[in-house]
């Protein structure tokens, strides 16, 4: 494992272990560039983020460990900002940082990949809610805000697929992705939810390589027992697709790295 660029820590108050635990973990494993982007503060599902007072102490803890790890790994430092027109706040947009990855949890308030509100999808049509999920990935793209896109097909969290073909529902995103040159994550959490497959799955990771749109890795760590699990394999997976390098960000600028 050689970048990982999306994990969180305990302010966002869904996760445990210090982030000291998470880098030491990932160095273990041989990573060379490890990320931090925690849930964004925002006046909307608090419950599950940051607040904006604790900007600050997060910075201060990512830079802690950043500073251990001088010289042996690069920590790097983010927000995972979901895209909420309305809610979405300058103080976290225009943070000093290294990158954001842009994250669509949301539908019309709904949190559809959280399993307290798994019944959302009862009574309601499969394919629609697909297809509002990718224009909100397109509205994503075209805003202009973000570095990365994260886990691209997250509405197939719980398993429940589309009957319509998914190059149709996914194409028109992936192209807004594509002339918005943004990067788009690997993100291994797919392994360990339901529907146990990588973000993205295999035909849309195929249209994108198509596109040759950029990647980086993530495994999304919310525990330390996850940093890095599945990595092998999601590498893998990028190879197989003739991906050759990654990307990471360091001031907002993209550098890419041999896999």
């Amino acid at each position: 494992m050689k970048i990982d660029l999306h994990n969180h820590t305990t302010l966002c108050n869904h996760a445990e272990g210090s982030p000291l635990q998470y880098a030491g973990k990932a160095y273990e494993m041989g990573c060379k560039f490890y990320g931090f982007s925690d849930h964004n503060p925002m006046k909307f599902d608090e419950k599950y983020r940051m607040k904006f007072e604790e900007m600050s102490l997060y910075k201060s803890m990512i830079d802690e460990v950043r500073s251990q790890f001088s010289g042996k790994m690069e920590v790097l430092f983010g927000y995972e900002v979901d895209f909420l027109p309305g809610f979405m706040d300058e103080r976290v947009l225009g943070a000093k940082c290294d990158h954001l990855i842009g994250s669509v949890h949301f539908l019309n308030g709904w949190g559809f990949d959280n399993p307290e509100f798994i019944g959302g999808y009862k009574n309601k049509d499969i394919d629609q809610i697909w297809s509002e999920y990718f224009e909100a990935i397109t509205a994503l793209a075209k805003c202009g805000k973000f570095d990365i896109v994260g886990h691209i097909d997250l509405i197939k969290v719980f398993n429940f697929k589309p009957k319509k073909d998914m190059k149709i529902l996914a194409t028109p995103a992936l192209q807004a992705i594509k002339r918005a040159n943004l990067v788009i994550e690997l993100n291994s959490a797919g392994f360990r939810k339901p529907v146990g497959e990588l973000y993205p799955g295999d035909e849309i990771l195929g249209l994108m390589a198509e596109l040759e749109i950029p990647i980086t890795f993530s495994s999304d760590a919310h525990s330390v027992e996850q940093v890095g699990q599945n990595m092998e394999k999601t590498v893998q997976k990028a190879i197989e697709f003739g991906y050759k390098k990654a990307a990471i960000f360091k001031n907002r600028d993209r550098e890419m790295i041999e896999i």
